[in-house]
């Protein structure tokens, strides 16, 4: 048997369970899964929600939760995480966008 093959076999028997990714939210500044967390992008200086996870620049994640985000907005998280200050009705209006879409999940 080759050195190939043998080790095919070794790694398929001890293959641990996937890991999965996980990410901290800047409301509650706890560590969670990734795919339990909404996704904010900062590109060109404009903070956006991402829908998919896939979109360029720096990243931050915030909870699903309602109180999760009215902590995030008391504590001006969003301005901290991207180390930029953004005018108040731009995180008003990103905050309010994953409130909908979290009442929208919970229904």
């Amino acid at each position: 048997m080759s050195r190939y093959r043998r080790r095919k076999i070794f790694l398929s028997r001890h293959r641990s369970k996937a890991i999965e990714p996980m990410r901290r939210c800047i409301g509650c500044m706890e560590s969670k899964p990734k795919r339990e967390l909404f996704r904010i992008v900062c590109s060109d200086g404009i903070p956006k929600r991402d829908r998919d996870g896939r979109a360029a620049g720096r990243g931050v994640y915030i909870c699903k939760s309602v109180l999760c985000i009215e902590n995030a907005k008391k504590r001006r998280a969003l301005n901290r995480a991207f180390r930029q200050n953004f005018p108040q009705d731009v995180t008003e209006k990103i905050f309010e966008e994953i409130v909908e879409e979290t009442i929208d999940v919970e229904r």
